[in-house]
């Protein structure tokens, strides 16, 4: 027997924004994986817009993303820190803050399978 999935279709643009301060993010839920496109306005920086929504001291969620717009700058617990722009694919570890850099509002779009690539990640 040959598994033979439909095609399926969603429009980010479409689907209404969940706003906390300066980011925001559009999710689309596809069978087996979710697509999330997640905006940080100038200005914007998890620790001040999403920690205490969070109640973390730092994001726990891991990321699989495409960076389309602007600049984020990321910084590890550990104090390692890099940044991703437009093209650059990114992988984040749990335990970050993250920020838009520079004058420009930063846009990535995540690609999640119930956060399953990180071994005993949270959910």
């Amino acid at each position: 027997m040959t598994y033979n999935p439909a095609m399926q279709k969603a429009t980010l643009a479409e689907l209404a924004p969940d706003a906390h301060g300066l980011i925001s993010k559009r999710s689309a839920q596809l069978d087996g994986v979710a697509v999330t496109q997640v905006t940080f306005d100038v200005g914007a920086k998890w620790s001040v817009d999403l920690k205490e929504y969070a109640g973390t001291d730092d994001c726990l969620l891991p990321h699989v993303a495409l960076v389309v717009a602007g600049t984020l700058g990321v910084e590890m617990r550990d104090g390692s820190y890099e940044e991703f722009s437009a093209g650059d694919v990114m992988l984040l570890p749990p335990g970050h803050d993250a920020w838009a850099v520079g004058e420009t509002a930063c846009t990535f779009v995540e690609f999640s399978r119930g956060n399953d690539y990180y071994e005993g990640a949270p959910a």
